[in-house]
């Protein structure tokens, strides 16, 4: 079920061993004032990467992080509004097969979740190979809109083309829906790679994530929430907060730090570290979404 999230609550949520971010984000209170305060207080939680179907080195328990992570969630005070995973939900296989395989597990772990909706959409290691075929049997359609309480929420796929663009039909489409919106309206993008080029050597951008970015800019309050990278990463572009998750499989090095895209290894001392989910909360009350990041427990 949902629960409206109110201050008490929210600092009941952020006491839970997470960590408080605000986003870098202006005028979502004055954009639901103006409108009549519709939108009421709400709070939900993005989880990235889980890459079910990884073995091996880093993560020696690849086949249980997930389903802890899932008991994490649950076990939140507050329940979330909604849940959205920003892509890699499997890891990579050439088999057909395998792939199927993969994705009707993830579904089976996820479906244990105690929240009335999920958001799903593919990063390039569900969707990468074939074009997000097998994904779409399992999750329908890549990219789409929604609306809750008075916020936008708007989906994209920069995964399904191999060549990690965004296309110019999805680009068509994204500025008919802007289209539609007020310069004042909230919304929230996700992505699975990150717009901007953080780092394109290691993958790190989106080849025409610039011409998202172009036609997002006109509106004046707008936060991206994107996976791809495995850490957590703060960005603007102009007024634009960009926002990474953590993964729920292993970590990778900041950007450009080392001379390879490696995963950082598993720390037997401290397993789990920089691993984790976030909810974002908007509290009409601030000037911006409060971001809060958990880590995935070993318990």
């Amino acid at each position: 079920m949902t629960t409206q999230l109110n201050r008490r609550g929210f600092i009941r949520l952020a006491g839970l061993g997470g960590v408080v971010f605000a986003s870098g984000l202006s005028g979502w209170a004055s954009a639901a004032n103006n409108a009549g305060n519709a939108a009421s207080d709400f709070f939900f939680v993005q989880m990235s990467d889980s890459h079910w179907g990884f073995e091996g080195a880093p993560n020696p328990d690849a086949r249980v992080t997930l389903p802890k992570a899932v008991a994490a969630v649950n076990a939140l005070e507050q329940v979330p509004d909604f849940i959205v995973f920003t892509g890699d939900l499997t890891h990579t296989t050439d088999d057909p097969q395998e792939r199927r395989k993969r994705l009707s597990e993830f579904k089976q772990i996820v479906e244990k979740l105690n929240v009335k909706q999920v958001y799903f959409m593919p990063g390039e290691h569900d969707a990468g190979l074939d074009q997000g075929a097998a994904y779409q049997e399992y999750f329908g359609k890549t990219h789409y809109t929604f609306d809750h309480k008075g916020v936008h929420f708007i989906v994209l796929d920069n995964v399904s083309d191999p060549g990690a663009s965004i296309g110019d039909e999805q680009l068509s489409w994204l500025a008919a829906d802007l289209d539609k919106l007020a310069p004042d309206a909230r919304i929230v993008v996700f992505a699975h790679r990150p717009l901007f080029d953080l780092y394109p050597q290691w993958d790190w951008a989106t080849r025409d994530g610039a011409k998202a970015i172009a036609l997002l800019m006109p509106h004046t309050n707008v936060t991206v929430f994107y996976g791809h990278i495995h850490q957590e990463n703060h960005h603007m572009t102009g007024h634009i907060a960009h926002h990474s998750a953590k993964s729920l499989i292993f970590a990778l090095p900041a950007p450009g730090s080392q001379p390879k895209r490696a995963p950082l290894p598993w720390d037997s001392t401290q397993p789990y570290r920089g691993l984790g989910f976030r909810a974002i909360a908007a509290v009409q009350k601030n000037s911006a979404p409060t971001l809060t990041e958990f880590p995935v427990s070993k318990g």
